[in-house]
Protein backbone atom coordinates (compact mmCIF):
# COMPACT_ATOMS: atom_id res chain seq x y z
CA UNK A 1 0.00 0.00 0.00
CA UNK A 2 1.02 3.86 -0.47
CA UNK A 3 1.49 6.53 1.40
CA UNK A 4 -0.94 9.47 0.60
CA UNK A 5 1.40 12.09 -1.16
CA UNK A 6 2.73 14.94 1.24
CA UNK A 7 0.56 18.04 1.25
CA UNK A 8 3.81 20.16 0.82
CA UNK A 9 4.94 18.31 -2.13
CA UNK A 10 1.17 18.26 -3.73
CA UNK A 11 1.44 22.33 -3.10
CA UNK A 12 4.76 22.99 -4.72
CA UNK A 13 3.86 20.87 -7.91
CA UNK A 14 0.67 22.63 -8.34
CA UNK A 15 2.45 26.03 -7.68
CA UNK A 16 5.63 24.86 -10.52
CA UNK A 17 2.22 23.45 -13.32
CA UNK A 18 0.67 26.89 -12.62
CA UNK A 19 3.87 28.83 -13.45
CA UNK A 20 4.21 26.53 -17.14
CA UNK A 21 0.29 27.54 -17.59
CA UNK A 22 1.13 30.93 -17.04
CA UNK A 23 4.56 31.36 -18.56
CA UNK A 24 6.02 32.79 -15.61
CA UNK A 25 9.65 31.18 -17.32
CA UNK A 26 11.84 32.72 -14.90
CA UNK A 27 10.21 31.50 -11.65
CA UNK A 28 10.16 27.93 -13.41
CA UNK A 29 13.46 27.32 -14.76
CA UNK A 30 14.86 28.54 -11.10
CA UNK A 31 13.14 25.57 -10.15
CA UNK A 32 14.14 23.40 -12.86
CA UNK A 33 17.59 24.95 -12.20
CA UNK A 34 17.82 23.91 -8.76
CA UNK A 35 16.50 20.45 -9.72
CA UNK A 36 12.86 19.87 -10.62
CA UNK A 37 12.42 17.83 -13.45
CA UNK A 38 12.13 19.75 -16.82
CA UNK A 39 10.10 16.34 -17.72
CA UNK A 40 8.09 16.79 -14.51
CA UNK A 41 3.84 15.63 -15.73
CA UNK A 42 0.94 16.09 -13.89
CA UNK A 43 -2.01 13.50 -12.96
CA UNK A 44 -2.85 13.41 -16.64
CA UNK A 45 0.33 13.34 -18.18
CA UNK A 46 0.73 16.43 -19.21
CA UNK A 47 4.23 17.90 -19.50
CA UNK A 48 5.44 21.25 -18.35
CA UNK A 49 6.34 21.97 -21.92
CA UNK A 50 2.82 21.06 -22.87
CA UNK A 51 1.23 23.15 -20.20
CA UNK A 52 3.29 26.16 -21.71
CA UNK A 53 2.72 25.15 -25.24
CA UNK A 54 -1.04 24.67 -24.52
CA UNK A 55 -1.30 28.19 -23.01
CA UNK A 56 0.96 29.81 -25.42
CA UNK A 57 4.13 30.79 -24.10
CA UNK A 58 7.08 30.38 -26.56
CA UNK A 59 9.50 31.57 -24.16
CA UNK A 60 8.41 29.62 -21.47
CA UNK A 61 8.80 26.16 -24.35
CA UNK A 62 11.99 27.31 -25.73
CA UNK A 63 13.49 27.80 -21.61
CA UNK A 64 12.29 24.31 -20.98
CA UNK A 65 13.39 22.60 -23.97
CA UNK A 66 16.88 24.08 -23.10
CA UNK A 67 17.00 22.23 -20.22
CA UNK A 68 16.38 18.95 -21.46
CA UNK A 69 12.47 18.65 -21.69
CA UNK A 70 11.36 16.31 -24.41
CA UNK A 71 10.06 18.07 -27.10
CA UNK A 72 7.45 15.28 -28.03
CA UNK A 73 6.10 13.70 -24.77
CA UNK A 74 2.70 12.25 -25.30
CA UNK A 75 0.14 12.94 -22.17
CA UNK A 76 -2.63 10.23 -21.07
CA UNK A 77 -4.26 10.71 -24.20
CA UNK A 78 -1.65 10.34 -26.56
CA UNK A 79 -1.44 14.06 -27.08
CA UNK A 80 1.89 16.22 -27.93
CA UNK A 81 2.55 19.53 -27.07
CA UNK A 82 2.75 20.23 -30.97
CA UNK A 83 -0.31 19.19 -31.74
CA UNK A 84 -1.95 21.03 -28.92
CA UNK A 85 -0.55 24.23 -30.21
CA UNK A 86 -1.33 23.48 -33.75
CA UNK A 87 -5.07 23.32 -32.25
CA UNK A 88 -4.68 26.32 -30.26
CA UNK A 89 -3.86 28.46 -32.85
CA UNK A 90 0.04 29.45 -31.02
CA UNK A 91 2.05 30.58 -34.29
CA UNK A 92 5.04 31.22 -31.83
CA UNK A 93 4.65 28.10 -30.08
CA UNK A 94 4.71 25.68 -33.50
CA UNK A 95 7.72 27.74 -34.23
CA UNK A 96 9.70 27.07 -30.97
CA UNK A 97 8.50 23.09 -30.83
CA UNK A 98 9.62 22.53 -34.16
CA UNK A 99 12.81 24.51 -34.12
CA UNK A 100 13.20 22.34 -30.90
CA UNK A 101 12.83 19.36 -33.13
CA UNK A 102 8.78 18.47 -32.34
CA UNK A 103 7.86 15.81 -34.46
CA UNK A 104 4.66 16.77 -36.83
CA UNK A 105 3.62 13.13 -37.07
CA UNK A 106 3.93 11.87 -33.01
CA UNK A 107 1.07 11.69 -30.96
CA UNK A 108 -2.80 10.91 -31.03
CA UNK A 109 -4.14 12.94 -33.63
CA UNK A 110 -0.45 14.09 -34.44
CA UNK A 111 -0.64 17.94 -35.31
CA UNK A 112 -0.23 16.57 -38.92
CA UNK A 113 -3.87 15.44 -38.50
CA UNK A 114 -5.15 18.31 -36.08
CA UNK A 115 -3.74 20.69 -38.90
CA UNK A 116 -5.63 18.91 -41.54
CA UNK A 117 -9.01 18.56 -39.35
CA UNK A 118 -8.79 22.66 -39.13
CA UNK A 119 -7.72 23.59 -42.62
CA UNK A 120 -4.44 24.82 -41.87
CA UNK A 121 -2.48 24.36 -44.75
CA UNK A 122 0.09 26.67 -44.34
CA UNK A 123 1.16 24.40 -41.39
CA UNK A 124 0.66 21.37 -43.53
CA UNK A 125 3.76 22.88 -45.35
CA UNK A 126 5.69 23.50 -42.37
CA UNK A 127 5.55 20.35 -41.56
CA UNK A 128 6.67 19.07 -45.33
CA UNK A 129 3.09 17.26 -45.55
CA UNK A 130 0.03 17.88 -47.51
Amino acid sequence: MSEAPDPEVVELATRIFDLARQGRTEELVAYVDAGVPADLTNDRGDSLVMLAAYHGHAETVRALLARGAAVDRVNDRGQTPLAGAVFKGEQEVIKALVEGGADPAAGTPSAIDTARMFGRTELLELFGTR
